[in-house]
């Protein structure tokens, strides 16, 4: 055998060695990432409490003096008396007197009821009431993703992207920063 062609046969063996051992770790190397498949935000409905108030305007009877109508009864019943007392004679004015008085007394009862019940006055209330409002808030989010050929899914506090680092195999969760614009 030629010289030449035995050197090219050992470095043609070395070289398909060196790839292939090349070939080999990369294949058998631990990936950096998991790959993000797809993010679902995790929401919870929040009802936040707050109050309303609107001005009404309220009529309200005023306090009243006499509850038992006494006044309007008495004078009713004096008026109602005089009044039967001009009626009839004898026997007869005695009785148109006393229903003259009867029927005045009901009367005057009546006549401060309906004045009584006529005193009122007007006035502004504020009424108020407790409203909620309703809203969604992310709680989370359920993450699929790919480590080689495997799927899982995990909830994390955070979108993480495209991608979770990995260390040793296992997911890193560390929120990324988030920039503020001013």
């Amino acid at each position: 055998m030629n010289k030449s062609m035995i050197i090219g046969t050992v470095l043609g063996i070395g070289v398909a060695t060196a790839g292939g051992a090349i070939a080999s770790y990369q294949f058998n190397k631990e990936p950096d990432h998991a790959k993000v498949i797809k993010t679902l935000a995790v929401t919870k409905e929040v009802k936040i409490p707050h109050e309303e108030c609107v001005d009404k305007t309220v009529v309200r009877q005023k306090p009243v003096q006499d509850q038992n109508r006494i006044a309007g009864k008495v004078i009713g019943a004096v008026v109602g008396g005089a009044l039967g007392n001009q009626v009839g004679g004898g026997n007869g004015k005695k009785v148109a007197t006393v229903a003259g008085a009867v029927a005045g007394g009901y009367a005057g009862d009546k006549v401060q009821s309906n004045m009584q019940k006529g005193d009122t006055y007007t006035t502004v209330e504020q009424s108020c009431k407790t409203v909620y409002e309703t809203r969604e808030e992310i709680t989370g989010y359920d993450v699929t993703y790919r480590i080689k050929d495997k799927e899982e899914v995990v909830r994390m506090s955070y979108d993480p992207g495209q991608q979770i680092p990995l260390q040793n195999g296992q997911l890193v969760f560390t929120p990324q920063a988030e920039t503020v614009t001013r």
